[in-house]
């Protein structure tokens, strides 16, 4: 058995990070830096600007006071838990230091009008290595939207990974059906039996996969038994259908799935018996169960591969609340007064009084009204 500690990447593309401003990127792109694929080097690769990097690089500075910075937008809002600053094939040209700061805003706000919210310093400023995956932990509990990468004073870095915990708004979720194991939803691989070629993390994506690897594969499995991966759900629901997809595994994907849901990861019930698929194909089952359940347990048999795996069903009534409560206590001070004076129609003193309770084991009646 292979236990999944891993975080998914907060700030990755395929989750729908968007690196969305940076002051310079003279050399190379800075949306390179939220790449899923890890940093490549293709030597004597010269444009008319140099040679071309795989991730972020600002000119030199030559003496010019201050540094570079890039701001990228979570495509997965969370808690943020490590933050990756990877300097790989920066060897001559990385940056001596860093700081890393987030952010929580409603809506979308252009890049420009970040200004004016409040960053909390995550990482301190911090000396970097070059060619290396500098790894910093962060300790701050808040839900963040945006992170600011401050590099000191100029330079290249390949990649930027931002591991956490995704916590969606509960206002796009609650009262409506959901892919229950999506990642950004707060879906998460728990363990899993073997993760050789892809990790099943890669099944809970966003989108349509894009070749084999960007799904779960298994090694071949040479003795008795079957591969399985247990998911954790956004919440505990009634799972109503799932649907799983073979796209690109044509000689390799599983002969057969069962579907097992949990209200503990302990105790497993049925919820679809054993059925075969086919390779290259999205297939869609009606789930039996009426019970709600926490986890399922997906066994394919004996091995192979699953480009997707989505879960539909709506979360309990206590589980929107949990959600709602979780969201609401961890929203930064700026962010949690501006869902009650928008949406909930606080006035700006009343809110604040609701903000500086927190936690709270309730939600405010206001707040409450519009996630019915």
């Amino acid at each position: 058995m292979t236990d999944q500690p891993d975080l998914p990447d907060l700030a990755a593309r395929p989750l729908g990070g968007s690196v969305i401003a940076a002051n310079d990127e003279f050399f190379a792109e800075k949306e390179n830096l939220i790449k899923p694929e890890p940093p490549t080097f293709r030597p004597h690769t010269f444009t008319p600007k140099g040679q071309e990097y795989d991730g972020w690089e600002t000119r030199r500075r030559r003496g010019e006071p201050g540094s570079d910075w890039v701001i990228v937008r979570l495509g997965a809002p969370g808690l943020i838990r490590t933050v990756v600053v990877d300097t790989a094939y920066f060897v001559g040209n990385y940056p001596e230091s860093c700081t890393v700061e987030a952010t929580a805003v409603e809506g979308y706000p252009a890049a420009e009008d970040l200004d004016e919210h409040t960053w909390v310093e995550l990482v301190p400023r911090s000396p970097l290595q070059g060619n290396t995956a500098n790894t910093f932990q962060v300790s701050d509990s808040q839900r963040f939207t945006h992170v600011r990468l401050t590099i000191h004073p100029d330079g290249g870095v390949a990649r930027l990974r931002v591991l956490g915990e995704p916590l969606p708004d509960p206002r796009e979720l609650v009262d409506m059906p959901l892919d229950l194991v999506a990642l950004v939803n707060g879906g998460r691989t728990t363990a899993c039996s073997d993760s050789f070629f892809s990790p099943p993390n890669n099944m809970l994506q966003p989108g349509e996969s894009k070749f084999m690897s960007d799904g779960w594969e298994t090694a071949r499995r040479r003795g008795e038994g079957n591969d399985w991966a247990v998911l954790r759900l956004a919440g505990a629901a009634v799972p109503k259908v799932a649907e799983l997809s073979t796209l690109h595994y044509k000689g390799n994907p599983p002969h057969s799935i069962t579907l097992s849901g949990s209200e503990d990861g302990v105790t497993w019930t049925p919820l679809l018996e054993q059925t075969e698929v086919r390779p290259d194909t999205r297939h869609r089952f009606r789930l039996t169960g009426n019970t709600p359940v926490t986890h399922v347990r997906l066994d394919i048999h004996p091995d192979g591969g699953v480009a997707r795996f989505r879960l539909w069903g709506k979360l309990t009534e206590d589980a929107g609340t949990g959600l709602a409560l979780s969201w609401f206590n961890l929203l930064p001070a700026e962010h949690a007064v501006a869902v009650l004076t928008g949406d909930c129609g606080l006035t700006e003193a009343a809110a604040t009084e609701v903000v500086a309770a927190r936690p709270v084991t309730e939600l405010p009646e206001e707040l409450a009204l519009i996630l019915r």
